[in-house]
């Protein structure tokens, strides 16, 4: 059984027991939190897709961490102008792990 959800305006396709990195989410470590928009249902019965979102389907997912990523460094450049720039940037995440498909 798996399901295809959108949070952060990326899709994923998960199963129970998955551990997946997410854009970062106003929640603590240890809380639980519910993905609503579900766009398609794979189960025993067969497979369910949303127009756009699943009825009544939702993910249950608990929160293991909230972090950041590896540090991303980016170089600007001006030949003949005596100018450059180093930026970094680490893009923020929270670590969910999948507990629950419900159709």
């Amino acid at each position: 059984m798996f399901a295809i959800i959108v949070t952060g305006g990326k899709q994923y396709k998960v199963n129970e027991g998955d551990i997946i990195f997410v854009e970062k989410l106003e929640v603590n470590e240890g809380e639980t939190v519910t993905f609503d928009k579900v766009l398609a249902v794979s189960a025993d019965a067969g497979f369910t897709v949303g127009a756009p979102y699943v009825d009544g389907a939702s993910v249950t997912a608990n929160v293991v961490k909230n972090g950041k990523g590896k540090k991303i460094h980016i170089l600007k450049y001006k030949s003949k102008k005596n100018e450059k720039k180093k930026i970094g940037h680490r893009q923020p995440y929270t670590k969910v792990q999948i507990t629950k498909i419900a159709l």
